[in-house]
């Protein structure tokens, strides 16, 4: 369950922003959006996934064989597995799989994860919506020519997830390489509870449909309650995008920190953007992990420019098993005496309310999203709290949210020096 907490109303200057008939106005521009199918990452918590099952069903045995899975994609390919998996790591029920990710063209890096890899006991999983992507389809030619993975007897190795009219589906379907596809209308960064991260979570022995059941809370929370704080933390920040055109997410764990990114790429490549007007338009993110960045970038929050929103994430229970702090007195550092016997659990849990206590003195915009616990049904529940967020604020900068023409440009030019070369 997500506990959501702001002290927003401090900063309104206009005591009509969260009006009834503003929240009435902007849950219905949510709702046309949803209806106009522009985005199918709406409808995700609610399907079936059930070439999924069949999947896991019938290769249960050669799943149990498994001792590393490699994934080959880029951003929104890769960056929502391993957010997810990063925070769930600890289940018991998680299987003993290495997962590794293939997303880096730097030589060093790709022959550090294909370390002492072995074809036998491995299974590939190449993600691309498009089919196109130059990282990815690179990777995946060094893997394929590496391994040789078109061997009729370790194809089983290789699966693929992408567009079903791209030409990495073609291909598989051609060389009889299991192919996964996934909806035209469901951009990389929206995709995490789609095929593309359900699948190697589902592998890994995660239960995907509490994964799903978390989203549909949140989905339901949202659009069953016109006056929600996610539509109210979206007016907020967009109408103060001059004032505070910094969004920093403060989470208090290391588990966490894969998250970070993948909210740092869905905030940044969804709301960067041209609006209708042709204005530039957009929320800066930043991502920090509590308490290590009190160390640092704390400083500049308390003292610097005061053009940023804190949202601070933690959990109430980050491990069954309590790991305590001994009672034991150093000389010349009594002074920290007073956590003795204190679980490290509570330490950074009262560290976390200090700081935001303490930005809060400082008169700046904060809010807080406290997980329950760490499981399924919560990573679901916050993944999908951020992508409603992300297209509440789109709706109100007036931009399409949903596409990157920026990043485009970059692909040209790369495609143009190899050509010109």
């Amino acid at each position: 369950m997500l506990i959501l907490d702001n002290n927003y109303t401090n900063f309104l200057k206009n005591q009509n922003l969260f009006s009834t008939e503003n929240s009435e106005l902007f849950f219905q521009k949510v709702l046309i959006e949803k209806n106009s199918h522009i985005s199918g990452y709406y409808d995700l918590p609610f399907a079936k996934n059930e070439e999924i099952f069949s999947y896991m069903e019938q290769n249960k045995a050669f799943i149990d064989t498994i001792k590393n899975m490699i994934i080959i994609g880029i951003g929104g390919s890769s960056l929502g597995t391993k957010a997810i998996d990063t925070m769930l790591s600890h289940q018991p029920h998680r299987r003993k799989i290495k997962l590794r990710f293939l997303e880096h063209t730097d030589p060093i890096m790709i022959q550090k994860e294909l370390r002492r890899i072995k074809y036998e006991d491995t299974l590939f999983i190449v993600i691309s919506k498009s089919g196109l992507t130059i990282e990815t389809t690179s990777l995946f030619k060094y893997v394929l020519h590496k391994y040789k993975l078109l061997d009729n007897n370790k194809k089983k190795h290789l699966l693929t997830i992408s567009d079903h009219e791209s030409p990495l589906f073609k291909w598989s379907n051609a060389n009889n390489i299991k192919a996964f596809a996934i909806n035209q209308n469901i951009g990389g960064r929206f995709s995490v509870l789609s095929t593309i991260g359900l699948l190697p979570l589902a592998i890994l022995g995660y239960n995907i449909q509490s994964i799903l059941n978390g989203a549909a809370i949140t989905n339901n929370n949202f659009f069953n309650d016109k006056n929600n704080q996610i539509l109210k933390k979206a007016l907020f920040l967009a109408k103060n995008e001059n004032n505070f055109p910094i969004n920093v997410l403060f989470s208090y764990s290391s588990v966490f920190r894969h998250f970070n990114s993948w909210y740092v790429q869905l905030w940044g490549e969804s709301l960067g953007k041209l609006d209708v007007y042709k204005k530039r338009r957009g929320l800066t993110p930043i991502a920090l992990i509590g308490s290590i960045d009190q160390h640092s970038f704390l400083q500049l929050i308390m003292q610097g420019q005061k053009n940023k929103t804190i949202t601070f994430l933690n959990a109430e229970k980050l491990s069954q098993k309590q790991v305590f702090i001994p009672n034991i007195s150093l000389q010349g550092m009594e002074s920290t005496d007073f956590v003795n016997k204190t679980s490290f659990n509570t330490l950074l849990k009262l560290q976390c309310i200090s700081t935001k206590e303490s930005i809060i003195s400082q008169n700046i915009p904060v809010d807080s999203i406290t997980l329950s616990n760490l499981t399924e049904s919560s990573a679901g529940e916050l993944i999908f709290y951020y992508e409603l967020l992300t297209s509440c604020v789109g709706i109100l900068l007036q931009i399409d949210t949903y596409n990157q023409p920026g990043v485009e440009f970059g692909k040209k030019i790369l495609r143009e020096k190899f050509t010109h070369s």
